[in-house]
């Protein structure tokens, strides 16, 4: 799963993709339309690669919440964020058991779930554990 230059842009629809650093920013790649724009550095990004999620014993990086989702859905898509916040979180609570409900918001839920079918979408999740997924992306180089 390749997510290490995938950004949350706040205040900006959807996913994007890192291209270029430059001194006053960055270029990124929108994931939806592929249309190209540039990010100051007082823009508020996150890179889901450094996102996790709260449980009761741990955080658990959002990259594993994927993969487990994934499983789950045999690297299909999952449940649409449009849906209600109980079946929500009665599917999130079969992918994270122990996520820690007073500090993971229904909104939150609802990004990781539309995330997740953006990154689907574009062949970016696999229920393969991460190293699997570099070894065989090296093997199809050669």
């Amino acid at each position: 799963m390749s997510i290490e230059r995938i950004l949350s842009i706040s205040g900006k629809p959807g996913l994007y993709d890192l291209k270029l650093q430059t001194r006053t920013g960055f270029v990124a790649e929108s994931l939806i339309d592929g249309k190209k724009i540039t990010v100051g550095m007082r823009s508020n990004v996150s890179l889901l690669s450094e996102i996790s999620i709260y449980t009761y014993n741990e955080e658990v990086r959002l990259s594993e919440v994927f993969r487990k989702i994934a499983e789950k859905e045999d690297n299909g898509p999952a449940m649409s964020h449009k849906e209600d916040n109980d079946k929500l979180a009665a599917y999130f609570r079969e992918i994270l058991p122990e996520y820690d409900e007073d500090r993971v918001y229904a909104s939150d839920i609802k990004k990781v779930m539309n995330w997740y079918n953006m990154l689907q979408a574009k062949g970016l999740v696999s229920k393969e554990a991460p190293a699997q997924v570099e070894a065989e992306a090296e093997k199809t180089e050669e």
